[in-house]
């Protein structure tokens, strides 16, 4: 198993917790930092004392600043721009989407019903990011 270093950001502290719990069960050797909000994610990544992530999993709706424009962020700043960036929300909007597609993110994850199809969504989008395979994933949205 490959050891990864993922940062989370999502308002929801349930929902921290559960990503969390799956990750760890998919993933044991993996570390995540998690956020509450976008500002603390960002002023992380911009922190130079601060390892960065493998991967960062950016929930749309939250206070202060939303994913979106932490992903326009993410994209403009050189030092960060190389980052796959999973957008990891409840609703799965057309538009968005496409929005966030557009922006950079390199998939989209729709928070699962259930916490068996969390594990296997993070896994199939770790994956599908991470240990990429000659890139023959190609569906942005990842579906379990």
């Amino acid at each position: 198993m490959n050891k990864n270093y993922i940062f989370l950001a999502d308002d929801d502290e349930d929902d921290r917790m559960l990503f969390s719990e799956a990750l760890k069960e998919q993933r044991p050797d993996s570390i995540i930092l998690t956020f509450d909000n976008g500002v603390d994610l960002m002023a992380s990544l911009l922190d130079r004392d601060q390892k960065l992530p493998d991967i960062i999993f950016l929930d749309l709706n939250m206070p202060l600043m939303n994913g979106e424009e932490c992903l326009d962020d993410i994209r403009r700043e050189l030092s960060l721009a190389f980052i796959p960036v999973i957008i990891y929300s409840t609703y799965l909007d057309p538009q968005k989407v496409d929005a966030v597609r557009d922006g950079g993110a390199n998939k989209y994850l729709k928070k699962p019903e259930s916490y068996t199809k969390l594990k296997e969504s993070l896994e199939k989008a770790l994956t599908s990011v991470l240990d990429e395979n000659e890139g023959t994933d190609s569906e942005f949205i990842v579906r379990c």
